[in-house]
């Protein structure tokens, strides 16, 4: 019997899947405990519909992240911070701070845990980063920092 399942059911699938029960591990187990129902005609189509929606969702998703790379990649953000002695800096230049950089700059929101530093920038001068804006579209960019 097919059934879509309303939650995850370990072993037979996660949430939202159409998979093949048995018979009877459907009737008397997945249906009363309302972890499944049927696949009918009106199921199957409300299926077909989630299943275009999320791939639609997706679709966007990448195009947008694309989008976000072709301006990204190359650019170079001016940083400002203060220095102490020797031209080292008080604290060091966070990714979250590079974050908000290209935020103010170019309105594109990106989680702080997305910037990948490739090491601690406690001195002045440039250094390279990636931002992840999708999985497997990343932007290379470099961040230049500077004395207030």
């Amino acid at each position: 019997m097919k059934v879509i399942l309303l939650q995850d059911v370990k072993s037979l699938g996660k949430k939202g899947e159409l998979v093949n029960a048995s018979d009877g591990y459907a009737r008397n187990f997945l249906l009363p405990k309302k972890l499944a129902r049927e696949a009918n005609a009106q199921a199957m189509n409300e299926y077909k519909n989630a299943e275009n929606s999320k791939n639609y969702k997706i679709a966007t998703q990448k195009a947008q992240a694309e989008h976000d790379k072709q301006t990204l990649e190359g650019k170079t953000f001016k940083m400002t911070a203060k220095a102490g002695q020797g031209g080292r800096l008080f604290g060091s230049v966070t990714s979250k701070q590079v974050a908000e950089e290209i935020k103010k700059q170019y309105n594109i929101i990106v989680d702080k845990r997305k910037v990948i530093l490739e090491s601690d920038i406690k001195e002045f001068g440039t250094y390279s980063a990636e931002v992840k804006l999708y999985a497997g579209i990343t932007a290379k960019i470099d961040v230049q920092v500077s004395e207030e």
